[in-house]
């Protein structure tokens, strides 16, 4: 009986801990834990899955909304519909919100970190590289949409199991496969609002 009541609580501690565990995710907007082991990095796909939902808001199709408390970007489409994606965004003390334009599209984009992102990750004892080619290993991810002449992204990510969270310095991250998506269906000019 013993062993019993002791494989018995190991399991039951097993199943609490789950939830926490390194191939899962708590979603703020749900309230949820996520599990994101089967949209690992070689899919690309967001633990967060897309969907079109009702719109009656007062911005126009093709306008983008960031919701970051919401941790979801919307983009407007016609009949009162907008696609909702799952992002991650500005970790504490890197988060912003005002309107932009989208200024500049880029497929699989180079990054080049600018000199305070450099010197903070340098002080923690990471070297961050002055310039990385795109490509699958790079986290600006498959495609980047630039806003404004700020530094700041809506762009892939070769991490999708951050979509969801807090961590970025201020870029509005996107699982490669949404990333695509949206990409493929906004211009340059398309107007971004960004709310706290």
């Amino acid at each position: 009986m013993r062993l019993f009541n002791l494989i018995a609580a190991t399991l039951v501690a097993a199943t609490i801990a789950t939830p926490a565990a390194a191939n899962s995710f708590f979603d703020p907007a749900t309230r949820k834990w996520v599990d994101f082991s089967n949209h690992g990095a070689p899919s690309g796909k967001s633990p967060i899955r897309r969907e079109t939902v009702r719109y009656d808001g007062p911005y126009a199709p093709g306008t983008i909304i960031i919701d970051t408390g919401e941790r979801r970007l919307y983009h407007v489409q016609e009949n009162g519909r907008a696609m909702k994606y799952g992002i991650g965004v500005g970790r504490e003390g890197f988060q912003w919100a005002g309107t932009q334009r989208i200024s500049r599209k880029a497929e699989w984009p180079g990054w080049t970190p600018p000199p305070q992102m450099r010197a903070r990750e340098r002080a923690k004892g990471r070297v961050l590289p002055a310039h990385m080619p795109g490509g699958p290993n790079n986290p600006l991810g498959a495609r980047a949409m630039y806003l404004g002449n700020t530094l700041y992204r809506i762009h892939g990510s070769n991490e999708p199991w951050t979509i969801g969270t807090a961590v970025s310095s201020g870029c509005i991250r996107m699982a490669n496969d949404d990333v695509v998506h949206l990409y493929d269906r906004v211009d340059v000019g398309a107007r971004v609002v960004v709310k706290r």
